[in-house]
């Protein structure tokens, strides 16, 4: 007996991991906490002491453009591993300093290297393709110090999916050589054609050097210092040299103060919420990318380092009322980007928005589907959502002219094919085997299902979805209307009122006091209890009293953990705290439910919400909230239970402080009255005072003082520039 339930539940693991192809593994713990540095698309993840690939359990390495470009580089001291002292990151993320020292060494069985003699600094940045490191090296002792430092290197050129845990059957052509004295070249001819290259430069020149490994022979007096300076470049142009360290850390970082010009700055009374929002905007700051079409929030390191449209366009919508031009980075290349053509394999349809894009070889192969990737039900009205709300956040008529044609065809889209069974709701399923069988934010293959456990099959309905749809056709009117277009103007808000009332029809379930997860193929209801029905609220579609029961809901124990609200709530069929989407907490997923709390003037939900998502933020590392977090309850003296796998930093929970911020103070910004709001403003009890400079308005801003009084608050307008006024509005 007990043998045929072990064989069952193996063959049931192996059928589960069969549903979700891309599925990220987790094969044991990380022996080293890990760091992460970005510029542009290039990213690189090291352990704590500045090594890749020095111990198990992390997907080390340099990559640029979905590919590892350095799969290790490994410092030793006379063959054995420096001590770690420190391991620190700078406040705006632009490098690592990390502090060793080395351990008693011996020779023929006697100390030739007290410990502590030597201090290690290595210094390591990301600027323009290329990694860039300083080992500077100390003796602090009363006597020479002669030893060997040693760096050993090496590259596989995996795919980012291989690295993740794919197979691939056949792999391209590698090879290494030695580029004079003070160089080494990895070179790889991938199988989709595609030439790649590692160039790796030593200063000063190695005592030795071959194409796994530099060393240098050091003979440092009492007191006197070295330093060895090192650069790893991605796919360099010919004749290249890297750029000198330090006039290239200094570039780098006047860069990243630069990117930062324009943003509100944001101070308050309570110095842990002050390093959270330092965290989440030097993680902002990081994971955005310059492209073509402009600045773009990366999803986030190491798995979704690349354009995903979701991603983007929620992580703008948080951060619209702190910087707008996020928002319009985002809208231009997903709207360069839009679907033309039907493509079952990449899940394109014309008028869709991208879900993600990649540019390793795996993708260019298509053993990935996702080169340009489509399979996503809510990225389209997301684009028409954000264009609205960008529209009316700053004025910018011009930019709505240039974006209306996607807008309309994202419209055309969603009351099309978007439509399959023309019922009225949008809905999904993947036309390919290659994709993701489920194309809401919640994507894992079990994610949707019913009251007894059962997944749901067929097309898919859902339930946030209906109301990112609501949203999008009411702000598509008003844009509409602002282009003179009365008559779409008016078929838009028509649709979209229609829509709320098949919606509510169709979607309540007064036995849960809450609105289904989804409607399945037959137009079954998925009777439970999701999160999804708490972003309901963000849309504003649903009836002030359902939205009143909703919250109740929320705020219940069996959802809301103490950290924040989990995705599925205790004692449902597949509720489990660990898993990915049926029981975890996720920050964003949190903002935008209090986002949704705070526009039916829920506001005690509000700050309750907000006080469970700072104080897990002030458990975790570096003040970084992660991607998600397990949902186990809140027990006290003790903080949240971590996910082994979660991105951090990622974009849209770095972004999440801001929305929280957003929803407490009920913060409205009309440009076309050039005026900014605070309707029913209310402070959570460990904010006193928040200070918002340069709040910008058009061409005005504004700097704020808001003060906590009870469950009141007082507004100072501090400075003003431009034509602007404040106000509060104490009403719903």
């Amino acid at each position: 007996m007990s043998a045929k339930v072990g064989s069952q539940t193996k063959i049931e693991a192996v059928l589960s991991i069969a549903e979700s192809p891309f599925y990220i593994p987790m094969t044991g713990p990380a022996a080293r906490p890990r760091r992460v540095l970005k510029h542009n698309d290039t990213f690189i993840v090291l352990d704590s002491h500045g090594d890749i690939g020095a111990s198990a359990g992390g997907p080390d390495g340099l990559f640029s453009h979905d590919t590892r470009y350095l799969a290790r580089c490994e410092l030793a001291l006379d063959d054995v591993q420096p001590l770690l002292l420190g391991s620190n990151l700078r406040d705006d993320n632009s490098a690592l300093t990390v502090d060793l020292t080395n351990p008693d060494v011996y020779r023929n069985g006697r100390i030739v290297l007290q410990k502590d003699m030597l201090h290690i600094l290595r210094t390591i940045f990301l600027w323009r393709g290329a990694a860039y490191q300083r080992i500077g090296v100390r003796n602090h002792g009363d006597r020479p110090a002669i030893f060997d430092l040693s760096l050993q290197f090496g590259n596989d050129f995996a795919d980012l999916f291989e690295v993740r845990g794919e197979r691939r059957p056949q792999r391209g052509v590698a090879s290494n050589r030695l580029i004079g004295h003070d160089g080494v070249a990895f070179d790889y001819l991938g199988l989709d054609g595609q030439a790649r290259k590692t160039l790796l430069h030593f200063d000063p020149q190695p005592t030795q050097l071959t194409t796994n490994a530099a060393i240098y022979r050091c003979n440092l007096a009492p007191q006197q210092s070295t330093s060895l300076f090192i650069a790893a470049a991605c796919n360099p142009p010919a004749n290249y040299r890297p750029s000198p360290f330090f006039r290239g850390l200094l570039a780098h970082r006047r860069e990243m103060r630069q990117s930062t010009i324009g943003a509100a700055s944001i101070e308050t009374s309570n110095n842990i919420f002050n390093e959270v929002l330092c965290q989440s905007m030097a993680d902002l700051n990081m994971l955005t990318t310059e492209t073509p079409q402009g600045r773009y929030p990366y999803a986030g390191i190491p798995w979704y380092s690349t354009t995903f449209g979701r991603d983007g366009l929620i992580t703008a919508l948080q951060m619209l009322w702190v910087d707008p031009r996020v928002a319009r980075g985002v809208l231009s290349r997903l709207a360069a980007y839009q679907a033309k053509t039907t493509d079952p394999l990449a899940d394109a349809e014309p008028g869709k928005i991208l879900h993600e894009m990649r540019s390793g070889e795996m993708a260019a192969l298509r053993e990935v589907p996702f080169a340009q990737y489509y399979g996503s039900v809510d990225s389209t009205p997301l684009f028409v959502l954000l264009a609205g709300l960008y529209v009316e956040r700053t004025g910018d008529t011009e930019t709505l002219k240039t974006l209306w044609p996607a807008v309309q065809a994202a419209l055309r889209w969603i009351d099309g094919p978007g439509d399959p069974d023309r019922d009225g709701f949008v809905e999904y399923q993947r036309a390919s085997e290659q994709g993701l069988a489920n194309q809401g934010w919640k994507d894992s293959y079990d994610a949707i299902f019913h009251a007894d456990g059962k997944l749901a099959e067929g097309y898919i309905a859902l339930a946030e979805v209906q109301g990112y749809v609501f949203a999008a056709k009411q702000l598509a009117a008003r844009c509409a209307l602002r282009l003179g277009l009365q008559d779409e103007a008016r078929k838009l808000a028509t649709e979209a009122f229609e829509l709320a009332e098949r919606f509510e029809e169709a979607f309540w379930c007064e036995e849960l006091g809450m609105y289904a997860l989804a409607l399945d193929g037959n137009k079954r209801p998925c009777r439970v209890r999701t999160s999804n029905a708490g972003q309901l609220l963000f849309t504003g579609m649903v009836r002030a009293d359902r939205a009143q029961k909703v919250a109740a809901n929320l705020m219940r124990p069996d959802f809301f953990s103490g950290w924040g609200i989990r995705t599925v709530a205790q004692g449902e069929a597949r509720y489990n705290p660990m898993s990915y989407h049926d029981g975890s907490i996720w920050p964003h997923d949190n903002a935008l439910i209090a986002l949704g709390l705070a526009r039916y003037g829920l506001k005690h939900a509000v700050e309750h919400l907000f006080k469970g998502i700072f104080d897990a933020a002030s458990y975790m590392d570096l003040r970084r909230l992660p991607e998600l977090f397990c949902g186990f309850k809140r027990e006290r003296r003790s903080g949240p239970t971590l996910y082994p796998v979660a991105c951090a930093p990622q974009a849209w929970a770095s972004a999440t402080p801001f929305s929280l911020l957003e929803a407490a103070l009920g913060l409205e910004c009309d440009a076309e009255a050039r005026e900014i709001r605070l309707r029913n403003p209310r402070l959570p009890a460990f904010l006193n005072e928040v200070i918002v400079r340069d709040l910008s308005l058009g061409e005005s801003s504004v700097d704020l003082r808001i003060c906590r009084h009870d469950d009141d608050v007082s507004l100072e307008v501090m400075r003003t520039r431009g034509k602007i006024s404040v106000s509060i509005v104490m009403k719903h």
